[in-house]
């Protein structure tokens, strides 16, 4: 193992696309922690030290951002905004013709698609910046805290200390998606992925460090066995994949043969990643943002529909939030896997190359067999990913953890699958030039 990793870095040129992708990954880290303009930053800081953090999708964007959320930093949106550009144009090739023909076009297509992703990224950026230096202004980034510094974030509130503020996080999510095209083109691996799993990484001493001050030893080293069987359990499903075999029938063309070879198609347990999980936290925070706009006035009573959503659809803790949260992952798992993988579409294309599945008729039959072992195999998936959702809020009801756990939820998830493709990239690397690889 050592003389594997010996032989990266004797490597020039993987050495040096490692060496670049390590000082994006400081400059970006270095960027979460310098405070936009007109930020107080000591009452930020007094806050964090004093609080429990945000909640609902808040927390989710502040986990993204590597905690640059709440310290009202130049990068504090993060990767975020991309994320969700990224999944709207997904989406959007099911609804625009003209978005779904670009993506069979091939690079040039992709190319368009990307540059749309890039425009709706910024278009996001400045609709959540605002919406964050509006709540900071408010003095409920941090709830109600009853700490008098969480209401006084801003040092000058006027408007144009407001747009400066606002101008100054799009930017940073521009430089963010710079930085990231960066490392895909000249580092390691996935650029956006990296800096996701360098924002989520980033948290896991501070949060590792809070069980132990705040529960003991003892505790402490439960969690690190409890994550470390989860990372293994991570790791075997995210591996875990149904290969449907395909045969290719030989064929003449002029006087050579085509054909003739025995593939697969590999179906993964789970194909959906960790969309369904940010898909459900958003959806569930609209009923806690709509009941926040309608808190009543002092001396007034608030509503019964409110006291509802607030006592079941806030609090993680719930049983109702943590069933509701598991059913929108498992329905959002068929949505999102339904969406990325069209039978029909791979059963044409066989048929068009000459594949079939042996036992299986080319054509429709191909396509109702793939749908019949997708369906299948995705059950699994979604319910694994709602277990492993379900675990930050399992840990907050059972030993009072921090809801920002680090062995689960979305976290674990992009750790590990980033993790895991980035070996394998280095890997391939190094057997491309020593004929023999990272992994044995």
């Amino acid at each position: 193992m050592f003389s594997a990793i010996s032989r990266v870095f004797r490597t020039p040129d993987l050495r040096r696309k490692i060496g670049f992708t390590l000082a994006i990954i400081a400059i970006y880290r270095l960027g979460a922690h310098i405070p936009a303009p007109f930020v107080d930053f000591p009452n930020v800081q007094q806050c964090l030290a004093e609080s429990s953090g945000a909640e609902g999708l808040l927390s989710l964007v502040n986990l993204f951002s590597g905690g640059a959320l709440l310290q009202l930093s130049i990068f504090a949106l993060g990767v975020m905004p991309y994320i969700t550009a990224t999944i709207i144009v997904q989406l959007l090739r099911v609804v625009i013709p003209h978005f779904e023909s670009l993506y069979k076009e091939g690079q040039a297509g992709q190319a368009k698609l990307t540059q749309y992703t890039r425009y709706l990224t910024i278009a996001l950026a400045l609709l959540q910046s605002t919406t964050l230096v509006t709540v900071a202004r408010s003095g409920q980034l941090f709830g109600t805290t009853g700490i008098a510094e969480c209401s006084q974030l801003l040092t000058n509130d006027a408007w144009w200390a407001q747009m400066l503020m606002i101008i100054t996080m799009t930017a940073g999510t521009g430089l963010i998606m710079w930085f990231a095209e960066l490392v895909t083109e000249r580092g390691i691996g996935n650029g956006m992925s990296i800096l996701i799993f360098t924002s989520i990484a980033a948290a896991f001493p501070a949060s590792m460090w809070s069980i132990w001050q705040s529960r003991g030893f003892e505790l402490f080293l439960l969690v690190l066995v409890v994550g470390i069987a989860v990372m293994g359990l991570v790791v075997f499903v995210e591996q875990s994949q149904r290969r449907v075999p395909v045969q290719y029938a030989k064929r003449m063309v002029g006087r050579r043969t085509y054909g003739g070879t025995n593939t697969y198609i590999p179906i993964k347990v789970n194909m959906a990643g960790v969309v369904p999980v940010i898909f459900a936290s958003s959806l569930l925070y609209i009923p806690a943002l709509i009941a926040q706009f309608n808190q009543p006035a002092a001396g007034e009573t608030a509503a019964p529909w409110v006291v509802w959503i607030s006592n079941n659809l806030t609090n993680g803790d719930s049983p109702i939030y943590m069933l509701v949260y598991f059913l929108l992952i498992v329905g959002f798992t068929y949505f999102y896997v339904a969406i990325t993988f069209n039978p029909v579409e791979v059963a044409d294309n066989m048929k068009k190359y000459g594949g079939f599945i042996p036992g299986i008729r080319a054509g429709r039959p191909t396509a109702e067999y793939l749908d019949y072992v997708l369906t299948r195999i995705t059950l699994p998936g979604s319910l694994y990913l709602g277990l492993i959702a379900l675990l930050p809020l399992f840990a907050l009801a059972l030993v009072g953890a921090n809801q920002n756990f680090p062995f689960g939820g979305a976290s674990i998830l992009i750790i590990v699958g980033v993790g895991l493709e980035t070996v394998k990239q280095i890997d391939a690397q190094l057997q491309q030039r020593h004929y023999e690889g990272l992994l044995r």
